[in-house]
C-alpha cells in the first residue's frame, strides 16, 4: 500500500486488525477519555447513518522504530475515573499505529469487544466492582428511545451490567442484546434465526434494526482512512501535531512527556517533571511567620519544554527536539539519571535567587542549562545555606556571566546551537553519570572566548558601553548593568532599588527652572539625569531613607558612601556641577564596566 487515503474498511475489518495486533497505538497517544454517553451516541450515530471523520494510520516497517519506541494493544475494559492501563505489544512484524482516530476507535473496540465500569450513584469512589461494576453495550430491540431533545438518542444504545439488562428486559418487556454478539455471525440470516429463537422476536422492529447493526458492523465499509508509509518518525510526529482532533492542541513537550512516562519504569515522568516544575516555582516564597513583611521575589516559572531540553542538554549529543532523540534506551537513561538532574536543576535555581535574580530579571531560561551542567558534573550545592560551600568567587563568576549573557542577548540567536557551543568550555561530554568534582571553577573567560567569533558575543566596543550607560531607569539593560557594577550588595537580602544619585525630583518639569543656569539645558536630557550614569543600587530600606535628600547632604552625612560612586576625587557632589559630575562618572563608569567583563577583579 502506498501513501494516500486507502479504500474503506467496514468497522469489523479495523476490530480483527486490532484482535490481530495490526492495528496499534503509539506512545505519543493521549489517554482514553471517552464517557460511556459518547460511546452510546458514537454507536447511535453510525445506526443513523452519520459518517465518521477519516482517521489516519501509520504503516510502521522501519526495524529501528520497533525496537525504540513503545506501541500498545488498545484499551479493552475501561475503568471511569481510573483507566487502565493499556498493554505495550513487543512487535515483530509491520503494523500500523493509529496517528489520528484512537478515541473513535478505542470506544468501537470497548462497544463490541469490552466493558465500561462506571460508577454507580451514592457510592463513594473506590476502585472496585462494587463501585465501579463492569458494564457491556446494549442495545434495546423492543423500541426506539424516548426523544426529547434532537442530540438524544434515536437507537437506545446503553451500558449494562447483565444483571441490569436482565432485570431492565423482565421489568418493562425490553429486550437488551449484548451489541458485541453481532461479531459473532456469518450472516445476518443466523443472527435472525439465532435470535427469534432465543428472544421470542416477532416484531419487525427488533428484526430491522438487528439486520441494520449487522449491515452497519459487516457489510458497509464506513471507515475512511489515510495511510502514512514514511518512516522518518519526525515527520510523523509533526502530522500527529497538525491532525490531532482531541480538542486540546497537544504541544510537542506533550508528545514528549506521553514517550517518557511510556518508558520510564519505577518512577512517573509526568508526575516527576510536574513535582520539579513545582519546587522550582517554590523557590522564592517566603518561609515563617513575617509573610506580610518580607519581600518575596517572583518564583521562577520553568516548562516542561524546558526540563526535557535540560536533560537532552546534559546527556545527548543532538538536543534538538526531535523524536529520535528520545528512544527508549535514551529516556530510560533520564530516569536512572532523574533523581541528580532534579537535584541539579533545584540547587541551580536556589543559587540564581540567592544572587538576586527573579523570574523577571532572569530573561533567557535557558542561561540555566550551563549552570545545571556545572553543578550536576560537580555534584554540589552552592546555596547560600551550604556550609561546604563558601567560595563566593565563583558564584560571582556565575552571576557575572549571566549578567553579561543577559545584557548581549546571547539566547536571540539559535538556542540549539548556543547551547551546543556553551558545553565545549563546560567539558562535553560527561564522562560518568555523576561526577562529583569540585576542583574545577566555573570557566568564566573559556565561556566568554568561545563566543568571540560568533553574533552575538560577549564583546562590549565603546559604542555598546555608551549605551549602557545611556539605558535609562527601569529598562533590563539598565538593570542588568547596575548589578554588574554594584555586583557586592547582599541581593538575596532586603529588596535592591534603583536610586538617582542626584534625586530624579530635580529634573521635573516644574522644577528645571529652579536648578541653576549653567545646567539647565544639560539636565532637560533624561540620558544624564535617569539613566546608569545618575543610577546607583541601594538597600530599599536605605533608598527609604535617602528619599529627596540633595546627594552632596546624602553623602556627607556618611563619607564611606563617596567609595562607591565611580567618581574620581574631587569632583563636586553639588548640583550647580551637575554636568561635570555626570562627565567624570561616565569616564569611570566605562573603566568599570570594562573591568567586569574581562573578570580580573573577581
Amino acid at each position: 500500500m502506498s501513501r494516500g487515503f486507502q479504500k474503506p474498511i467496514t468497522i469489523k475489518k479495523a476490530i480483527d486488525k486490532i484482535d490481530e495486533k495490526k492495528l496499534l497505538l503509539p506512545a505519543i497517544q493521549r489517554k482514553f477519555v471517552w464517557s460511556h454517553e459518547q460511546i452510546e451516541m458514537l454507536f447511535d450515530s453510525i445506526m443513523q447513518g452519520y459518517p465518521i471523520n477519516a482517521m489516519m494510520f501509520w504503516k510502521v516497517s522501519d526495524e529501528n522504530i520497533k525496537r525504540d519506541y513503545k506501541f500498545y494493544k488498545f484499551l479493552e475494559n475501561y475503568r471511569q475515573r481510573y483507566g487502565e492501563d493499556n498493554d505495550e505489544y513487543e512487535v515483530n512484524d509491520d503494523f500500523e499505529a493509529v496517528i489520528d482516530g484512537q478515541q473513535r476507535l478505542s470506544s468501537l473496540y470497548i462497544g463490541l469487544k469490552g466493558t465500561y465500569a462506571y460508577k454507580r450513584p451514592n457510592k463513594r469512589w473506590q476502585p472496585n466492582d462494587k463501585c465501579l461494576p463492569p458494564r457491556r453495550l446494549y442495545i434495546n430491540l423492543k423500541e426506539e428511545s424516548v426523544k426529547e431533545y434532537d442530540t438524544q438518542k434515536k437507537y437506545n444504545f446503553k451500558f449494562l451490567t447483565d444483571e441490569e439488562a436482565l432485570v431492565k428486559g423482565e421489568s418493562t418487556k425490553n429486550v437488551w442484546f449484548p451489541v458485541g454478539l453481532i461479531l459473532n455471525y456469518k450472516s445476518v440470516k443466523d443472527l435472525v434465526a439465532r435470535l427469534e429463537e432465543k428472544y421470542a422476536l416477532d416484531s419487525d422492529y427488533a428484526r430491522k434494526t438487528l439486520r441494520k447493526l449487522y449491515y452497519l458492523i459487516h457489510g458497509r465499509r464506513s471507515l475512511n482512512y489515510y495511510l502514512e508509509d514514511r518512516q522518518d518518525i519526525d515527520t510523523v510526529l509533526e502530522i500527529f501535531v497538525r491532525t490531532n482532533s482531541g480538542g486540546t492542541k497537544l504541544s510537542f513537550s506533550d508528545l514528549l512527556m506521553s514517550i517518557a512516562s511510556a518508558n520510564w519504569k519505577d518512577k512517573d515522568a509526568r508526575n516527576e517533571i510536574e513535582e520539579v516544575i513545582k519546587e522550582v516555582f517554590e523557590i522564592g516564597e517566603i518561609e515563617g511567620e513575617n509573610k506580610e513583611t518580607e519581600v518575596s521575589a517572583p518564583q521562577f516559572r520553568i516548562d516542561k519544554d524546558f526540563v526535557l531540553k535540560t536533560c537532552l542538554f546534559l546527556f545527548q549529543d543532538n538536543i534538538r527536539f526531535k523524536l529520535k532523540n528520545f528512544t527508549r534506551d535514551t529516556v530510560r537513561y533520564f530516569e536512572c539519571n532523574w533523581p541528580n538532574i532534579k537535584e541539579s536543576i533545584v540547587t541551580a535555581f536556589k543559587l540564581f535567587a540567592s544572587l538576586g535574580f527573579t523570574n523577571t530579571t532572569f530573561r533567557a531560561k535557558y542561561a540555566a542549562m550551563p549552570i545545571i551542567y556545572y553543578i550536576y558534573k560537580h555534584k554540589f550545592d552552592i546555596s547560600l545555606d551550604d556550609p561546604n560551600y563558601k567560595d563566593s568567587r565563583n558564584k560571582e563568576m556565575i552571576r557575572r556571566w549571566l549578567l553579561l549573557t543577559f545584557v548581549k542577548k546571547i539566547f536571540s540567536g539559535s538556542t540549539d546551537s548556543v547551547l551546543r557551543k556553551m558545553r565545549g568550555p563546560l567539558g562535553w561530554p560527561l564522562k560518568t553519570e555523576y561526577q562529583g568534582v569540585h576542583e574545577e571553577p566555573f570557566p568564566y573567560k573559556e565561556m566568554i572566548e568561545e563566543f568571540q567569533d560568533r553574533d552575538p558575543n560577549y564583546s562590549f566596543d565603546d559604542a555598546f558601553i555608551e549605551e549602557l550607560i545611556d539605558s535609562e531607569k527601569g529598562s533590563d539593560k539598565a538593570t542588568y548593568v547596575l548589578r554588574l557594577l554594584y555586583s557586592d550588595l547582599d541581593f538575596n537580602g532586603e529588596e535592591i532599588h534603583e536610586d538617582h544619585l542626584h534625586p530624579k525630583s530635580l529634573f521635573w518639569e516644574k522644577n528645571i527652572d529652579a536648578l541653576p543656569e549653567g545646567v539647565r539645558e544639560f539636565a532637560k536630557d533624561s540620558k544624564n539625569w535617569n539613566s546608569v550614569a545618575n543610577l546607583q543600587l541601594l538597600s530599599g530600606s536605605l533608598n527609604i531613607s535617602k528619599k529627596d535628600m540633595p546627594l552632596e547632604k546624602w553623602v556627607h552625612k556618611d563619607p564611606e558612601r563617596h567609595k562607591v560612586l565611580f567618581l574620581s576625587k574631587g569632583v563636586s557632589l553639588d548640583i550647580k556641577d551637575f554636568e561635570k559630575f555626570i562627565t567624570n562618572r561616565r569616564e569611570n563608569l566605562r573603566e568599570a564596566i570594562r573591568k567586569r567583563i574581562i573578570g580580573d577583579d573577581i
